[in-house]
């Protein structure tokens, strides 16, 4: 596939570095040639320096022969009219653009996208995935990663083993005795940094960080099971009244539980803003770094804390801040990948990559097959992928342990009509099926031969 990335910066050149490691046609186009200089030095792409909504640009890119373009830059009105031109000038056959301005996404304006106004066939919205990725942390706060998957009625969980675990040093493989009737199955383990798909004979160890995934009704028993507690979040605080502090706090409100939310915003426009669009939400304006203000907000009283202002800096310490302060949990929103290292010295329960969250949304409208939704782990290191079983697809009539799976892969569940059923060696997986793999970065191309449907499909 030739695939053309509008935008060297973080996000594109995680979509580069992914796309170009499955053997893809990659180029990338940015107005900054040290960031091209830098993407074509450490990945196998090409790389053009320019205006990518220019068309001479988009040429030199080999717009003429292009599978799709992915508009990623900093300028929304870049990305709009770069997937324009590729449309109207190379016929590009798919186009995604990010764009961020909430006013280009209200829904009454969706009319937009049409193929006969702007032909953009995918609008990825970092903010609503950020945001909606917080939403999840919330609802699942004894867990430092959690993603929804089949129709909300399966959760992937990102789980941290403590030293009080009742099940470490115990084979996997002893679990699925012991807990027989749990609708769960480890998929992933972090240990010393590494990731890796467990083997049923793999112990567990405190300091482990493990992936679940589980049916959504044992979510709970799960998180029981490997010594963490559920506890209701009534009380939140958000750090920040921006796009993403705005939406986390418009769908609590929107939620039946009645959670209590208060937001503080430094700027005063800002917070005025967030104040008018609010009916339940106290807004405070103030700094987020003075105890004084958090203390107004009653952070000692709170639940959860999330901090979502645009500095990966202030995040942390007001994370760190609230903890001293008695909150019991913290979720910091981290563009910088390196810095995730410090959550655990921090005392940070969980955060959000906004890269990552934005570059899962993209992959899924990349893959082949009828992937339905794919979440990217770490640093790309891994993903789950969520995709519907086609008749032309080589697991389908088949039973799992029949299946030459890579190394790197394991089923997490599958889904056949609305029941979710987890799966054994005797599951037979047929067509129409949705089934929910987790796999490791290198063994991507082969998940997705697996899933390869005929060209009918696409």
């Amino acid at each position: 596939m030739k695939v053309i990335i509008c935008g060297a910066g973080q996000v594109g050149w995680q979509i580069a570095r992914q796309l170009s490691g499955e053997k893809n046609d990659v180029t990338l186009v940015d107005v900054n040639a040290d960031l091209v200089r830098r993407a074509t030095d450490t990945l196998d792409v090409q790389g053009v320096v320019g205006f990518a909504s220019y068309p001479d640009v988009l040429e030199r890119a080999g717009a003429r022969d292009a599978d799709m373009i992915i508009a990623a830059t900093h300028s929304d009105e870049v990305n709009m009219v770069a997937c324009e031109v590729a449309h109207a000038i190379f016929s590009v056959p798919r186009k995604i653009a990010r764009l961020r301005a909430q006013s280009y996404l209200d829904a009454i304006y969706s009319d937009l996208y049409r193929r006969d106004h702007l032909p953009i066939d995918v609008v990825i919205s970092p903010e609503r995935e950020v945001a909606e990725a917080a939403l999840q942390r919330l609802a699942a706060p004894a867990t430092f990663d959690t993603e929804s998957f089949m129709l909300g009625r399966a959760q992937l969980l990102g789980i941290q083993l403590d030293e009080d675990c009742p099940v470490v040093n115990t084979p996997l493989r002893q679990l699925s005795d012991l807990f027989s009737t749990l609708r769960a199955i480890v998929v992933g383990v972090r240990r010393e940094g590494r990731l890796f798909a467990p083997d049923p004979g793999d112990q567990l160890f405190p300091e482990d960080q493990i992936y679940v995934f589980s049916h959504s009704e044992d979510v709970n028993r799960t998180l029981e099971i490997f010594g963490k507690q559920t506890k209701k979040q009534e009380r939140i605080v958000i750090i920040g009244g921006g796009n993403v502090g705005l939406g986390v706090a418009r769908a609590l409100e929107r939620r039946t539980d009645r959670v209590r939310c208060k937001i503080i915003e430094k700027n005063r426009a800002i917070a005025e803003r967030a104040a008018d669009s609010l009916e339940r939400t106290i807004v405070l304006n103030g700094d987020g770094m003075d105890m004084d203000i958090l203390l107004e907000a009653s952070i000692d009283r709170a639940d959860a804390v999330l901090a979502v202002t645009d500095d990966d800096k202030t995040n942390l310490l007001v994370s760190v801040r609230a903890k001293q302060a008695g909150c019991p949990m913290a979720i910091a929103l981290v563009n910088d990948p390196t810095l995730a290292p410090l959550m655990g010295p921090l005392d940070i329960d969980a955060y959000i990559n906004p890269r990552a969250t934005t570059v899962s949304s993209i992959l899924r409208h990349i893959r082949h097959g009828k992937v339905r939704a794919i979440y990217s782990l770490g640093d790309s290191e891994a993903e789950m992928i969520e995709a519907q079983v086609l008749s032309t697809s080589p697991l389908a009539g088949r039973q799992i342990r029949d299946i030459e799976f890579p190394e790197g892969v394991l089923v997490g569940a599958l889904m056949k009509g609305e029941k979710v059923v987890k799966p054994t060696g005797d599951t037979r997986i047929e067509a129409g099926d949705v089934i929910a793999l987790f796999t490791m970065a290198k063994d991507v191309r082969e998940v997705e031969r697996l899933l390869q449907v005929s060209i009918d499909f696409f």
